[in-house]
């Protein structure tokens, strides 16, 4: 599949092949709903937790003898019908939210989500972006280039869509320093594709190396 190369002016500078197995494969939404809740639930954190009547403090005492005073039996004021008592039936951090998905069907999860941003003219590749000095100015002039030299390009002109922006394997401290203060831009490694990001920004860039670190991390797997 051939795909237009731009510069960090947004200036097309010629074309570039990508990888049908990444960037052409056939959409399954189902089964990029089941690796996204795989990975909100792998990434959820369990905080709610409430004491039980073994994790309160006091209660080491029958609270007054079994016969003769006239009152209900109690055996500890740790139980649950007692002020500061333990909590029954309420939320522990042993509640446990982690989900599994085969590799492969995860990997092609990331190539569907992938093709679908290729499909609908939600990316651009860049043959390179050069912030000597990591300054964010310099990001935000160039990405303001690039946005004006492909106004044509992407649909929605009216307000500045988030942008993912996707680097090779390597040093790429520059760029991630330069693009550190912009909201709308969120810089990721190609071995660290994942769905939630994908879906989570509107526009995709890849840089031209990356998509041979793509290829590299995401080997071809058996059927």
């Amino acid at each position: 599949m051939q795909a237009k190369l731009y510069n960090q002016s947004g200036e097309e500078t010629g074309n570039i092949e990508l990888p049908d197995r990444i960037f052409n494969v056939p959409l399954n939404e189902q089964l990029i709903h089941e690796a996204l809740i795989v990975q909100l639930g792998n990434s959820r954190q369990v905080l709610a937790h409430a004491k039980g009547r073994g994790e309160v403090r006091g209660g080491g005492k029958k609270p007054w003898r079994q016969k003769g005073t006239g009152r209900a039996r109690h055996g500890s004021i740790r139980s649950p019908i007692w002020k500061g008592g333990g909590v029954t039936f309420g939320p522990t951090k042993e509640r446990n939210f982690k989900k599994k998905i085969n590799k492969s069907a995860r990997q092609k999860a990331i190539f569907m989500v992938l093709s679908s941003r290729v499909k609908n003219n939600e990316y651009a590749v860049l043959d390179s972006l050069n912030f000597e000095n990591g300054k964010t100015k310099e990001a935000q002039k160039s990405f303001d280039l690039i946005s004006a030299r492909l106004k044509n390009y992407f649909k929605n002109k009216k307000k500045r869509d988030s942008i993912l922006l996707i680097l090779p394997l390597g040093n790429e401290k520059n760029i991630k320093k330069a693009t550190g203060n912009l909201p709308f831009v969120k810089t990721i490694s190609a071995k660290s594709l994942n769905v939630i990001d994908l879906l989570s920004y509107k526009y995709l860039f890849l840089l031209k190396d990356s998509i041979g670190s793509i290829q590299e991390t995401y080997k071809r797997t058996k059927k």
